[in-house]
């Protein structure tokens, strides 16, 4: 497996071309969802022409969003970053704790689902819309592991009913895996991932977080990478995601 992304360069698929969303995303202007909104807004030309919902593109076709040409992104950027406390999972450059202007990268890259500002650990970052929607979807049931420190010794009910399925936010969540590690401390490996979930599932069995560091997304390990430092995912993990998403990226 290359790191080097492969767009339109099978024989069949240049000829067929790739649907509009998907064109949008790999370009990375938004998930194939929001692109199918854009779409119908009548905000994305094809040749000068509005598009249409369902539409393909082949690499002779122009694509113009907001009066700016479109092309597809020639290499996939896929990094693991350690988030520190503080920094927060927002694109809004008023915000002084954004964390694109925090990388500083250097390319256009945007974060791979959210972790909360309180909370460390690992944070995925990419350039490819699409595979940054499909790593983040509930639906798709991929594992993320987290080490959680707690304001209370930990109780073999408290463990049981973590793994079971709390109720929060109007519905019950997903059995997990939960393991303490010391009398104050859990390792718990979800597979959804509801706004701040962790953290009210604490609070709905009368704990409360201290300290929350997420150590792993799929296959990629937070490892010994120091806080505020980010890498490249190694060609080897990504091969195990793009493997993992291949039904959920798949053009049809």
């Amino acid at each position: 497996m290359s790191y080097k992304k492969i767009m339109l360069t099978d024989k069949k698929k240049a000829e067929a071309g790739i649907r509009l969303n998907k064109y949008l995303s790999d370009a990375g202007v938004c998930s194939r969802r929001e692109a199918d909104r854009l779409i119908e807004q009548g905000r994305v030309l094809v040749n000068g022409k509005t598009a249409v919902m369902g539409q393909r593109i082949s690499d002779s076709d122009k694509v113009v969003y907001e009066e700016k040409e479109l092309k597809l992104i020639e290499q996939l950027e896929l990094i693991a970053f350690h988030k520190p406390v503080g920094i927060e999972c927002t694109a809004d450059r008023n915000n002084k704790d954004n964390v694109i202007d925090y990388i500083h990268y250097g390319s256009k890259i945007f974060y791979v689902g959210r972790l909360d500002k309180a909370s460390c650990g690992l944070l995925l970052l990419t350039n490819d819309g699409d595979l940054a929607n499909q790593i983040a979807k509930a639906v798709n049931r991929h594992e993320k592991e987290y080490i959680v420190k707690v304001n209370k010794s930990i109780t073999e009910d408290f463990i049981k009913r973590m793994e079971d399925g709390v109720e929060i936010l109007g519905t019950v969540t997903r059995k997990c895996q939960v393991k303490k590690v010391k009398d104050d401390t859990f390792n718990i490996i979800l597979t959804q991932g509801l706004n701040r979930q962790i953290r009210r599932m604490c609070e709905a069995l009368s704990y409360k977080v201290i300290s929350l560091k997420r150590i792993r997304v799929m296959s990629v390990k937070l490892g010994e990478l120091k806080e505020g430092q980010y890498r490249r995912v190694t060609e080897q993990e990504l091969e195990k995601i793009l493997k993992a998403v291949k039904g959920d990226r798949d053009d049809g």
